[in-house]
């Protein structure tokens, strides 16, 4: 193993006992691992690293202790009629990073240049997938910015709304023949992504996939017949 191969799984060791504390004691993470109490609060502090072997044998023996899925949906806060906020998803920089370098696995073999996504809920995830794949990450607004010449411009109408948005995303941020991950947070009718994935087509880029923490119904195989490439979500909302 790399010596950044290890690091990183010291890393990831870290994230999840960090994930872990928030819903667990010192006191049950001992009687899980083994381990003192004095042990694992500098391994959650990040003030001490565990050895390569012993990073190991933690990861496989806290695996069925963590669920991404049931994580997120249990921080979704709903309100009286049915609007959720994910923000307390978004704004947990341990569940993100271990979101992310499951996401980032499934695209390590695709070779992604560019990880794309709208502003301004889409962007923690896209920086922290795109930060796992090592690429820059790109993302579209809903104004020009000073300063910048030319634009990939997109304009729909999203469900519902009764007005038009358009997206803008400056010219340098595409290249022609870049394989592109669409990123976002949530998904409901998919008029934002179908931007993307036009501004895309403007570049001259390729989409090689789309990845989103919340779909709402249907919408996800509706984009799999529409672009024939890999379109996930982590949760699925009715």
């Amino acid at each position: 193993m790399s010596q950044l191969k290890s690091v990183q799984e010291k890393l990831r060791l870290v994230r999840v006992l960090r994930l872990l504390k928030k819903s667990h004691t010192y006191e049950e993470l001992s009687k899980i691992t083994g381990l003192p109490i004095t042990v694992l609060n500098r391994y959650v502090r990040g003030k001490v690293l565990p050895s390569t072997e012993r990073t190991r044998e933690l990861l496989e023996l806290l695996r069925p202790y963590v669920n991404i899925e049931e994580e997120v949906r249990k921080r979704i806060k709903f309100d009286e009629r049915g609007f959720f906020d994910n923000m307390p998803v978004l704004s947990d920089t341990a569940l993100m990073s271990i979101i992310a370098e499951e996401v980032a696995g499934r695209y390590m073999e695709v070779n992604v240049d560019k990880v794309l996504t709208a502003a301004t809920d889409g962007i923690p995830l896209a920086v922290h997938v795109a930060r796992e794949l090592n690429v820059d990450v790109v993302y579209a607004k809903k104004k020009k910015e000073v300063g910048v010449e030319k634009f990939y411009e997109v304009s729909y109408v999203p469900s519902a709304s009764g007005s038009v948005t358009t997206l803008y995303l400056p010219h340098w941020a595409l290249r022609k023949g870049e394989k592109v991950l669409i990123i976002d947070d949530v998904i409901r009718s998919g008029e934002t992504q179908k931007a993307l994935a036009e501004m895309c087509r403007q570049a001259g880029a390729k989409p090689v996939g789309m990845f989103f923490l919340v779909s709402v119904g249907d919408v996800i195989e509706h984009l799999k017949e529409e672009y024939s490439i890999p379109v996930e979500s982590l949760i699925t909302l009715e």
